[in-house]
């Protein structure tokens, strides 16, 4: 383009949904997660967790899987059921912690700080929305998702019933 041509481009960015959830045995214990990723009539299902692990840690690691998982920048709305996540972004304590060098208004430290950075990071080569979803009130997805992420904690050693 050259200056002053008055010619510009608007890129389309894909637009992409997913829904994500974590689970945890004990809390701190064994845990997993689910995200399945929702374009164009297709469903791609990830899933993972860790043998000591908390419910807060699997709900980011759900997200930040999905989010790894895109090959381009696109428009991404993500369906969760996890208030630590959305109430961070939504009410803009990840941009406070951010600029208070992770440190909670209560003079705390933040608790996984590893995770919102690469979270964090993530979120700057996207255009991210979240939308709260109640869980176990019956959404296909978020059920779906909460089934594979208690699946996955199971196969660590926790119980059926996280």
């Amino acid at each position: 383009m050259q200056k002053g041509s008055g010619l510009f481009f608007l890129v389309r960015l894909k637009t992409v949904e997913m829904y994500t959830d974590g689970a945890c045995s004990g809390n701190p214990g064994p845990g997993g997660y689910a995200c399945i990723i929702l374009y164009k009539g297709r469903t791609k299902i990830l899933r993972g967790g860790e043998e000591e692990t908390t419910n807060n840690r699997m709900e980011m690691s759900a997200v930040i899987s999905g989010l790894q998982a895109l090959n381009e920048r696109c428009s991404v709305l993500i369906h969760s059921d996890s208030k630590y996540i959305i109430d961070s972004i939504e009410k803009g304590w990840l941009e406070g912690w951010i600029r208070n060098n992770w440190v909670k208004s209560d003079k705390k430290p933040v608790l996984n700080v590893d995770l919102w950075q690469k979270l964090s990071e993530l979120m700057e080569k996207h255009e991210v929305t979240f939308e709260w979803v109640k869980g176990h009130a019956g959404d296909k997805y978020n059920e779906m998702c909460d089934s594979i992420a208690v699946e996955e904690s199971v196969l660590r050693g926790g119980q059926q019933n996280s």
